[in-house]
């Protein structure tokens, strides 16, 4: 049996993109993976997620990376019809139709786990799902091994991804709103680096907005 996980890193962030990982094992490599330490990303340090990255990718059977960039994630939140868990979804359904598992262990991006599930059977459709068994389920890459190594695969190629963006743009610290680096860097290069940004999320729209009303006081001044 090969067994598959997806998982995701990145998607709250303002600056930078959002990766979607799978990865597909035989069965019996699994307890391979859990006596390495792989788990969930979150628990490891910079450091092994590194190291674990390369064997991960030696031991699998397939995976499959897509990194998708600000603008397209613009596009389907500010979609009528889309949102960010069907972009999820739609990289989901691309992953899982590449490395064709028995079945595939899936994080699911929101509580509704049966209704996500249901989505994505709907784009897989019927025939694919006679021969691959899906399993969403939120924190996934805590219960499962696969799952937990295609957390890693996610964020190490998101941390790749950062520090390529800091070599060229310089440091916005973490890209995430919690961080006041981050605000900082975005209220200095909000326009001159918007391709960076996500400019969908309210406090992007909020700077222009800013920026907006300032250049409106000034201009009636």
């Amino acid at each position: 049996m090969i067994v598959a996980g997806v998982d995701e890193a990145g998607r709250g962030p303002l600056i930078g993109p959002l990766i979607i990982a799978g990865v597909s094992f035989k069965e019996n490599v699994l307890n391979s993976l859990k006596n390495l330490g792989v788990k969930d990303s979150k628990l490891l340090t910079q450091k092994k997620r590194e190291e674990l990255y390369k064997k991960i990718i030696e031991l699998a059977e397939n995976y499959k990376i897509f990194i998708v960039q600000p603008k397209e994630i613009d596009h389907f939140v500010q979609s009528q019809i889309f949102n960010l868990n069907k972009l999820e979804a739609f990289y989901t359904v691309k992953i899982l139709k590449i490395i064709k598992p028995d079945k595939a262990y899936i994080d699911c991006p929101t509580h509704n786990t049966k209704r996500y599930q249901e989505y994505l059977s709907s784009l897989l459709g019927k025939e694919f799902l006679k021969h691959t068994k899906i399993i969403a389920e939120n924190k996934a890459d805590y219960r499962y091994i696969a799952c937990s190594a295609a957390s890693i695969l996610a964020k190490v190629t998101r941390e790749r991804e950062i520090s390529k963006l800091k070599k060229r743009y310089g440091d916005f610290g973490s890209g995430y709103l919690t961080d006041e680096k981050t605000l900082k860097f975005l209220k200095k290069y909000y326009k001159q680096y918007a391709e960076i940004f996500r400019k969908s999320w309210v406090t992007y729209q909020e700077q222009l907005v800013k920026q907006k009303n300032i250049l409106e006081f000034t201009n009636n001044d």
